[in-house]
């Protein structure tokens, strides 16, 4: 799985299919993520101290993983990812398209030995 927090993705099928937004929450156990403005619902509630009006809030609900594809910042059309090793051993996401980095992975062996 690589889509991380912050990234650009498209929506693949569905009522918003097409629609693009950024991703605000990743769940990787249960393989969903949380797009904004994206697969949104109503929930009605009840009046309280909090919300005295009561009504309908509208929020995001999340989307299976698979039904979103990554946008590359550099060519902008949704792309397959991959993952490119550097020759200091940092991992890199790399887009099939154009062979872009897209962002880094991981960092090298000796940068994390120096964080400790």
């Amino acid at each position: 799985m690589q889509i991380k927090t912050n990234d650009i993705v498209s929506i693949l099928t569905g009522m918003n299919k097409g629609a693009q937004g950024k991703v605000l929450k990743v769940h990787i156990v249960r393989g969903l993520v949380l797009v904004e403005g994206i697969n949104k619902v109503f929930k009605h509630m009840k009046k309280s101290r909090q919300n005295p009006r009561g009504g309908r809030l509208e929020k995001e609900m999340p989307v299976q993983i698979s039904n979103v594809m990554l946008i590359c910042p550099k060519c902008g059309q949704p792309a397959r990812t991959g993952i490119k090793l550097n020759a200091d051993g940092s991992k890199y996401r790399v887009c099939k398209k154009c062979s872009g980095e897209i962002g880094q992975l991981s960092r090298s062996k000796a940068a994390k030995a120096a964080a400790k």
